[in-house]
Order: structure tokens, then C-alpha cells, then sequence
């Protein structure tokens, strides 16, 4: 049996995601964040040291890390679903490149964006006008600029293929899904219709509806 550790407000809605859409049976294990610091519990530690999630138990295997999950899951359960074939040019690159695009690329910024909104939040109340000097000033000129060009990027590529490769929902689809979802919890994506299309058509999938279904609504870190 599969067991996905499940952190609240945390990434693995895309895990539960790829586990339905493989119609494969897991048992969901629910951990809850720290009402003060909103940190992992330190259970989730005796699962995997560093205490994040998503992880998933399969027998004598743990693994973390979305992308390794999704790679784990599609190599050993996939029988070719969820992915393009490796001589399918162009949509195995494509596949692939999405795939670490979403950690690699888009999430530092989105990270980078939550820290720096809390920072005036967190500052004691002498600071809490330079702090929020600095926040801004931040965002404005290098995480706003940066953000823009990326959601422009990944909107064009929508526009061309309506998805980030392979037969839909692909894993790389699902690797996308949270960031996209975290960006439209905080912002209009009207001048970006594509990846709001995108963010529909997940809606409209039954194995994401059963995966509401389960583990409730994703929930963002931050709001």
C-alpha cells in the first residue's frame, strides 16, 4: 500500500492527483501545520528528516520530492500513462523540461514572493515601516519584473499546446499544476487566458475532483 504523507497547505495535491489519474489504491496520512510558526510537525520528521511534504511510503521505500515521486510512481505503476514515450519528439522534451521547470525555475520565485510579503508582517512594530521598504522594493523591481516574464512564457507555451506535454494529465502537467494554482490565489490571470484555461481544465478533471473529494480543496501557504 502507497502511503502519501500529506502536509496541509503544502504541495502533494499534485501526488494525489497522478495516484488517481493511475487509479491506484493509497492511504492518505494527514498532518497539520503549526498554528504559530505554520511549520511542519515534528512527526513528519520520522518519515523523512528534513519534515516536508510531499513524501510517500511504498513498502521499504520513502521518497520526497514531488518531481522523484512522480518519476517513482510513472516508472513503477505507470505502464506508459501520464507520459509521453521517450521517441515521442518533441513532447518527451517538452515533458521533461516542464517537469523541473516548476521547482527549478518558477517556485523560487513564488517563495522568494511569500517571504518577502511576511517580512513586514513579522518585524517588530519600530521596523515595520523599513521592513516594508524593503519588501517593496524587492518586489517591485526584481520579483514583479521576473514573475511577469515567466507567467508570459509559460502563457505562450500554453497558447501553442494547451498543456506541458504528453497525453493529458501528464506529470508534467501535474509538476505545473501547483505553482499555476499558487499564482492565481494572489493575482488576476487575465493577461494570461492560456494558463487560466489551463487551471480550468484541471478543475474539470475527474481524477482532480476526486482528489478534492478526499483531501479537501488545495489550500496555498501564505493565505
Amino acid at each position: 500500500m502507497i502511503h502519501v504523507h500529506h502536509l496541509e497547505k503544502s504541495r502533494s495535491h499534485r501526488i494525489l492527483w497522478l495516484l488517481e489519474a493511475l487509479e491506484l489504491d493509497y492511504e492518505l496520512v494527514v498532518y497539520q501545520r503549526d498554528g504559530k510558526t505554520q511549520q511542519a510537525p515534528e512527526s513528519l520528521k520520522k518519515i523523512h528528516p528534513l519534515g516536508k511534504s510531499p513524501v510517500i511510503t511504498d513498502g521499504d521505500f520513502t521518497v520526497a520530492e514531488s518531481g522523484a515521486i512522480i518519476d517513482y510512481l510513472l516508472q513503477r505503476y505507470g505502464q506508459g500513462r501520464c507520459q509521453p514515450s521517450s521517441d515521442a519528439m518533441p513532447e518527451w522534451v517538452d515533458y521533461r523540461y516542464w517537469l523541473h521547470y516548476a521547482e527549478g525555475s518558477l517556485m523560487p520565485l513564488l517563495v522568494m514572493q511569500l517571504v518577502f510579503s511576511q517580512i513586514p508582517k513579522q518585524s517588530p512594530w519600530l521596523i515595520k515601516p523599513l521592513a516594508k521598504g524593503i519588501s517593496d522594493t524587492v518586489s517591485k523591481r526584481f520579483l514583479a519584473p521576473q514573475l511577469r516574464r515567466h507567467l508570459t512564457f509559460i502563457n505562450q507555451h500554453l497558447l501553442a499546446q494547451s498543456s506541458f506535454g504528453g497525453p493529458w494529465p501528464s506529470g508534467a502537467d501535474m509538476q505545473m499544476s501547483f505553482p499555476l494554482q499558487a499564482v492565481a490565489a494572489v493575482q488576476s490571470l487575465e493577461q494570461y487566458p492560456a494558463i487560466a484555461a489551463f487551471l480550468s481544465r484541471i478543475e474539470q478533471d475527474a481524477a482532480w475532483q476526486r482528489v478534492v473529494e478526499r483531501a479537501g480543496p488545495l489550500t496555498i501557504p501564505g493565505q
